[in-house]
């Protein structure tokens, strides 16, 4: 069996202006990137009359190392529903370097259900995350030089909130000491980094509709507190338009294809664990603007990215899902039942049934909590028996959810038919009653509270006294109508990633609380979860290469 780049690199990959032309992009809203890839001016916003099309979301059960598939099937949706006729566009994130070179490697898809030219997509692409990471670093740069030329705001250098960033899993700088070396070198002060698509700015892009939508959102980000207790803004640093200025390409959304030809936009990639997990609301809404059907997808499981997704980025966007897919895999319900990622290739009824409560909880929060048409869409592997397969589909079918078998890795859009066309059915039959988790006039604590007895099935929720103190802080200077996002591990519901199924009875510990006025969010910190991952022993970067004719090898 081929490995997926050795399948992206043997695809016969089409010239981005005939993807475009097909997608209804007129030429002069085309920025072309080389051959095969783009970036589409805002203005075909405005100019576009036709009503929006249906938007797809797709989410999963809880990550497991056994894989679950979620871009996979993503694409191999948009592929299928292409093939049966209907006029659509894929809406995914950006990869970042982090995980390409770390342990998870590329992702832009799997088999023959992915994003091309892949090598590109996973490594620089069109530039993004770079300008992304300048704006981040500039604005350290100015807030440190404006301590260091006189302190006219009176920053409190023990109350710096905001860090440098990179995109890359580098432990050694979580936390560092800088301006070291005597007074022509800075103010010394603790400092650290955060891997880039944790910056604050990634989420300001991401859910910025035009630049001066952006720009407002930069000058709003809250670097720090001066000794009065008051917080020091991005604006009044005077970094907003220099900040935006280096952002006016990457605000663009980026225009790729599928293997089997349907257009794609790729465009920003927040982590669902520490940020709020989705692709921009800009690639979502002309997703919609171009196709009959938009297909997006939240990370993680559907307590992380499509939670924040339906509170966080539909309050923004106004937008809604006409129907969800939840993906699960035989293997991965086993390895929550409690068996060794060794021993999943044997049929084994008893761990699967331990193991679908987490599914099943996913199952019931989009369907009774968030009140959205939804299908189980099952990613079959070679090892999944029928009695196995019928098990999942049969207590589905209990929650009043039907589900249905993908094989798109193998297959691409033709393994994902059956699944578009009950998407279809979703979206012409079944009645959408979307409800938000929580309410903006809930205190904070009670929203966090409600996400984690709602969502997660927890029983309460533990704060520090210094999330406490935070959270009194934020009230009293008028952020507590603000969404919450949940920094969580992404491997149970809990904040424990031992705990795997669907735990109860279990207690949340909030251990810090910040602010991130340009996003619009505020950040619940919990467990153990960091906002600058490390390197395995093993980083995938040791097994990444290039040949002396510059073709790539060893990326997934």
């Amino acid at each position: 069996m081929k490995t997926d780049i050795e399948i992206a690199q043997a695809a016969k990959i089409r010239p981005i202006t005939e993807i475009a032309e097909n997608a209804g992009i007129d030429e002069r809203y085309l920025e072309q990137y080389g051959k095969y890839k783009a970036k589409i001016d805002l203005k075909i916003m405005k100019d576009t009359a036709k009503p929006d099309g249906k938007l797809i979301l797709v989410t999963a059960m809880t990550p497991t190392p056994a894989g679950e598939g979620k871009t996979t099937t993503t694409i191999g949706l948009a592929d299928g529903l292409t093939r049966i006729g209907k006029k659509t566009v894929a809406a995914l994130r950006e990869p970042s370097l982090g995980p390409v070179f770390g342990i998870k490697g590329g992702a832009a898809g799997g088999g023959y259900a992915q994003v091309i030219p892949m090598e590109d997509i996973n490594l620089h692409f069109t530039g993004d995350f770079h300008a992304i990471g300048a704006a981040n670093n500039l604005l350290a740069a100015m807030l440190d030089n404006h301590i260091h030329q006189g302190n006219a705001l009176g920053i409190d250098t023990r109350r710096i909130t905001w860090k440098r960033c990179v995109d890359m899993n580098d432990r050694q700088l979580r936390n560092i000491v800088d301006g070291l070396g005597g007074k022509v070198n800075g103010v010394p002060r603790e400092d650290g980094f955060d891997i880039t698509v944790a910056s604050e700015i990634m989420a300001v892009l991401c859910l910025s509709d035009s630049i001066d939508d952006l720009k407002t959102r930069l000058e709003r980000i809250v670097v720090g507190y001066n000794f009065y207790g008051r917080p020091v803004t991005a604006g009044q640093l005077k970094a907003a338009g220099a900040m935006a200025a280096l952002l006016k390409d990457a605000v663009k959304p980026n225009l790729v294809q599928t293997l089997e030809g349907t257009p794609a936009l790729v465009h920003g990639g927040p982590f669902a664990n520490i940020a709020h997990g989705c692709n921009s609301v800009t690639a979502t809404r002309m997703a919609m603007k171009l196709g009959d059907f938009a297909v997006t997808e939240a990370g993680f499981g559907a307590d992380l990215g499509a939670e924040k997704f339906l509170d966080i980025k539909c309050r923004a966007a106004g937008i809604v899902p006409s129907a969800v897919v939840i993906v699960a895999t035989v293997r991965a319900l086993k390895m929550h039942g409690g068996l060794a990622k060794t021993e999943l290739s044997s049929e084994n009824l008893e761990a699967l049934e331990k193991g679908l409560p987490n599914l099943l909880r996913h199952v019931s929060n989009i369907k009774n909590v968030f009140q959205l048409p939804s299908v189980v869409a099952v990613n079959r592997f070679p090892t999944d028996t029928d009695r196995e397969i019928n098990l999942i589909i049969e207590k589905c079918r209990e929650l009043g959810v039907n589900a249905v078998l993908s094989t798109a890795w193998a297959d691409g859009g033709r393994g994902a038919e059956d699944l578009a066309k009950e998407v279809v059915r979703l979206c012409s039959e079944e009645k959408c009653n979307f409800n938000f988790s929580y309410d903006l006039s809930d205190r904070i604590e009670q929203k966090i509270n409600k996400i984690v007895k709602k969502i997660y099935g927890g029983e309460s929720v533990s704060f520090t006294a210094q999330a406490s103190k935070q959270i009194s802080e934020l009230e009293s200077l008028g952020f507590n109508e603000l969404p919450v996002c949940m920094a969580k591990t992404q491997y149970s519901f809990s904040d424990d990633p031992t705990k795997l199924g669907a735990p109860d009875g279990f207690t949340v510990t909030v251990k810090n609380i910040k602010i991130c006025a340009g996003a619009g969010f505020i950040v619940a910190l919990t467990g153990d979860i960091m906002t600058m991952p490390g390197l395995p022993k093993i980083p995938a970067a040791e097994n990444i290469d290039v040949s002396s004719d510059g073709v790539i090898t060893g990326l997934f």
